[in-house]
């Protein structure tokens, strides 16, 4: 019998992150952002029908910065990803893994019962997962 201890995202994933409008402009969500460390920002729905978006500071940089647009001229909408890709609180972190290597993910947001309960990465699954299990 396996009695491997199952480390599953709820327990890596960071629950505070920031959340943006889609017709935020660039300044304007940076300037609202408190957890850098997130690397993310959630664009909230519009109303209940509609999903989530997201904007990581690598789509800033790649979509902004690098095209030398002006962060006050464009609009959150414009650069983000939607619908994103979710994952389960209770899904074990191998899989996480899998699903991120799949589609050449980074980091998603963690939705429970249609709502964000926080962000996951692979560091957070590497560093936190990973190396908790070592020390058992």
């Amino acid at each position: 019998m396996n009695t491997e201890t199952i480390v599953r995202v709820r327990d890596v994933m960071k629950t505070n992150f920031d959340t943006v409008d889609g017709m935020d402009t660039v300044e304007m969500a940076l300037s609202k952002m408190n957890h850098v460390e997130t690397k993310t920002l959630v664009v909230k729905k519009r109303n209940e029908h509609d999903e989530y978006g997201i904007v990581m500071l690598s789509d800033i940089a790649r979509k902004v910065l690098a095209k030398d647009r002006s962060p006050q001229r464009v609009n959150i909408y414009e650069i983000m990803t939607k619908p994103v890709i979710s994952v389960d609180p209770d899904m074990d972190i191998r899989y996480c893994a899998r699903l991120f290597t799949r589609y050449d993910l980074s980091r998603a947001p963690v939705i429970k019962d249609r709502e964000i309960v926080g962000i996951v990465g692979f560091t957070d699954m590497v560093v936190k997962g990973l190396q908790g299990k070592a020390k058992e």
